[in-house]
């Protein structure tokens, strides 16, 4: 008896203990409608590490831009990058030889009738092969921003799930003497459970922000990884982010591990 009361007691404080970290899920607040008039422009920095001695280094310009098409409000995103392959023995040569990466058109906004009951902002991805490969997809995505009604101790700043399908239907070289190691069309489910910490006043902690989980829907496996990014906000229009990513479960091939980092101006 004396040490099942001594395990009611212990479950008590860490259940109280529990409550004072965690935000409970009904003090979230949907206010997924609540979107910024900003306009953001970022430059982002990516080393990847794919496995068997391949690298890739990533240049990335990324934009956002309010839309507004009559009562409807929304954002738009836009990606262009350019993408450099090697490994250890080619590294010397071509490490700084950079070619077209993928360009991407991201679009969503407030849905004031298909989905109304989800509270969700509706929205697509576009991505276009502009590179030396690649392939054309296409995808519908729904995303949703809760704000806590109170505060702990962990600071939860917002809990941002994104959930995205990609198809790809056609590849820029689809020949396989062109490009014997093109990869198969995409068919992939995209999971982001989005979550911030607020640490000072001007920094952030986001967990998969940058880089989500993915199933692919086509062959079947999962790729999970643990994604965590740090922002700063060192000015008033300026943020300075770093983050890394490594694969905990990969039955889906993506990359090993990545590191990144972006610079924000927003105005």
């Amino acid at each position: 008896m004396k040490y099942f009361l001594s395990l009611l007691i212990c479950l008590f404080v860490s259940v109280a203990h529990a409550e004072d970290l965690l935000v409970p899920v009904s003090k979230f607040d949907n206010d997924s409608q609540q979107l910024t008039d900003s306009k953001v422009l970022e430059f982002w920095a990516y080393h990847n590490y794919n496995g068997d001695d391949n690298y890739q280094n990533t240049l990335r310009l990324r934009y956002y831009n309010p839309l507004a098409l009559g009562e409807w409000r929304g954002r738009i995103r836009l990606d262009t990058a350019y993408v450099s392959n090697f490994n250890s023995i080619s590294s010397a040569n071509n490490s700084g030889q950079y070619s077209a990466g993928q360009t991407m058109v991201t679009v969503w906004g407030q849905d004031n009738g298909l989905l109304k009951s989800l509270g969700a902002l509706v929205g697509g991805r576009v991505i276009f092969p502009f590179g030396n490969n690649g392939q054309w997809a296409v995808g519908p995505q729904l995303g949703w921003s809760f704000q806590p009604e109170i505060d702990t101790l962990l600071h939860v700043t917002d809990f941002s799930p994104l959930i995205r399908y990609m198809y790809g239907f056609d590849t820029k070289n689809n020949s396989v003497s062109a490009n014997p190691s093109q990869p198969a069309l995409l068919r992939s489910l995209q999971l982001f459970p989005t979550i911030g910490f607020q640490l000072t006043p001007d920094t952030m902690l986001r967990f998969w922000d940058e880089n989500g989980m993915v199933y692919n829907s086509a062959g079947g496996g999962w790729f999970v990884p643990i994604d965590a990014m740090v922002t700063h906000r060192f000015a008033k229009n300026w943020v300075f982010a770093v983050g890394g990513s490594k694969q905990v479960v990969q039955t889906y091939k993506q990359y090993d591990w990545s590191a990144y980092a972006k610079i924000s101006f927003n105005f």
